[in-house]
C-alpha cells in the first residue's frame, strides 16, 4: 500500500489544490511521465474501472463515436478497448497527458484512440454539434476547480439519444450544485432524469484520500 509520502501523493495534493486551468497544465506536465505507474497502479486507482463498467452496462457501447473527457494518458480508453472494438476519441487540456495517450496500443497493436485533441473545458468546443453518441468522464470534475458549467458544452456535442457516465467527487457534488444543474437540465428537457450511485475511487491507498468515493451520474441526452 502506498504511504502519504509517495511521489505520487504529492502529486495527488497538487491536483486537489488547481485552482486554473494554468494549474492544471503545470501539474500534468509534471505528473504525466509518472502517472500510470506512480499514481494508478501503486495507489490501486479503480475509480476509472467503476465508471467505465457504469458506462457500459447503461449502453454506452458502440452506437458510434464515445469522447473521454479528460482523457490523461488513457486509461480509461484503454479499459474500454480492452471490452470491445470501440471509436473513442479523448480530450484534455494537458498535451504531456495526450502524448502517453497517443502511445497506448490495444492487444493487437491498434492505436486506442482514434483522435486527441487539446482543449479547455472552460471555453467552447472546437466540435461539432450532435456528434458523440457516448461521452464518459473520470478525473474532471474530481478537485474542485471545475463545477457543473462545462457540461453543458459536452451535451451540446452529444447526439440525441448519447449515454454520459460522468464521475464527480462526493466532496465536492453538494458543495458546487451539481445535484441542482443535473435538477434544472431534466426541467428544461435536455436529459434525462438521471440515475446516481457511488463507486470507490483507490483500493490500495492510505491516508486522506484512501477513503475517497465519488457520484457517478448516468443520463441519456433527449
Amino acid at each position: 500500500m502506498a504511504n502519504q509520502d509517495d511521489s505520487d501523493d504529492l502529486g495527488l495534493a497538487a491536483a486537489y489544490a488547481v485552482s486554473t486551468p494554468d494549474d492544471s497544465r503545470q501539474l500534468y506536465a509534471r505528473w504525466a511521465a509518472s502517472y500510470d505507474d506512480d499514481f494508478v497502479d501503486r495507489n490501486g486507482y479503480v475509480y476509472h474501472l467503476n465508471v467505465v463498467e457504469a458506462f457500459l452496462a447503461d449502453g454506452g457501447g458502440p452506437r458510434g463515436p464515445i469522447l473521454d473527457v479528460g482523457c490523461g494518458t488513457g486509461v480509461v480508453g484503454q479499459a474500454i478497448r480492452a471490452r470491445g472494438d470501440q471509436v473513442i476519441d479523448g480530450i484534455d487540456i494537458s498535451p504531456e497527458m495526450l502524448a502517453r495517450a497517443a502511445a497506448k496500443r490495444t492487444e493487437d497493436g491498434q492505436p486506442i484512440y482514434r483522435k486527441l485533441i487539446e482543449a479547455d473545458l472552460t471555453t467552447t468546443l472546437d466540435l461539432p454539434t450532435d456528434h458523440y453518441h457516448g461521452v464518459i468522464s473520470t478525473g474532471t470534475f474530481t478537485h474542485g476547480h471545475l463545477g457543473p458549467e462545462p457540461l453543458a458544452e459536452l451535451i451540446r456535442i452529444a447526439a440525441a439519444g448519447a449515454r454520459f457516465a460522468i464521475g464527480v467527487n462526493g466532496e465536492h457534488w453538494r458543495a458546487l450544485a451539481f445535484d441542482r444543474w443535473f435538477e434544472a437540465r431534466v426541467v428544461e428537457g435536455l436529459i434525462t432524469e438521471p440515475t446516481f450511485h457511488q463507486v470507490v475511487v483507490y483500493e490500495a491507498m492510505e491516508g486522506e484520500h484512501g477513503d475517497d468515493r465519488a457520484m457517478v451520474a448516468r443520463f441519456t441526452v433527449r
